[in-house]
């Protein structure tokens, strides 16, 4: 009985130092993958508003910056930045537009299924400021202020990636984004249709 229980032990001992030497191996592995590629792109695109943003604001050009880096093995980090300047509807008096620029970070997945498709998604931080004529400040503030100051939002967003071109340390490509602010009572969608060029760095 007790060489039973020897041989148990020792079968169990051996099972664990092979499992910890397969997770040493696969948190090594993670950790000459991440951050082993970075690359940064510029883009420019057209964003186009949904729901009650069609009301409120017109089709805008955006021009943005990015970088991507490798994260996992099929997993990419991604940062965004992105400018547009949004003209509201002639109904909106005194406001000739608003300014936002949009911070993202997320991941890209390189699925194989659907290669060279990439699908990404993650969470963003919009930054708007409404650009008007100083002298109707106190119209605005007594409406509540509104976009006359900062205003900080926050949501998520899904993409679509689409490399067109790939060189060794050249990619083009179409970028589609899909944006959702968790601004109440009603939630903000807008969607983003642009092209890049993204250059490896090392």
């Amino acid at each position: 009985m007790a060489k039973v229980k020897t041989l148990i032990l020792l079968v169990l001992g051996l099972a664990t130092c092979a499992f910890s030497q397969s997770q040493s191996s696969e948190f090594t592995t993670a950790d000459s993958i991440a951050f082993s590629k970075f690359y940064v792109s510029i883009e420019g695109g057209e964003k186009y508003p949904f729901g009650d943003l069609v009301d409120a604001v017109d089709n805008a050009f955006y021009a943005g910056l990015g970088a991507r880096y490798a994260y996992w093995e099929d997993f990419d980090g991604i940062i965004l930045f992105q400018y547009s300047y949004f003209e509201p509807h002639s109904k909106i008096p005194h406001i000739y537009g608003v300014h936002e620029v949009s911070g993202k970070l997320g991941i890209d997945y390189r699925w194989k299924l659907v290669s060279p498709v990439i699908l990404g998604a993650g969470f963003l931080c919009n930054w708007t400021r409404a650009d008007y004529d100083e002298k109707h400040r106190p119209h605005f503030e007594s409406q509540g202020g509104t976009l006359t100051d900062n205003e900080t939002e926050f949501g998520w967003f899904a993409r679509l990636n689409l490399p067109v071109l790939s060189l060794e340390n050249y990619r083009v490509g179409m970028n589609m984004l899909w944006e959702q602010v968790w601004t109440l009572p009603e939630r903000s969608n807008m969607l983003s249709v642009g092209l890049y060029v993204e250059r490896r760095i090392w």
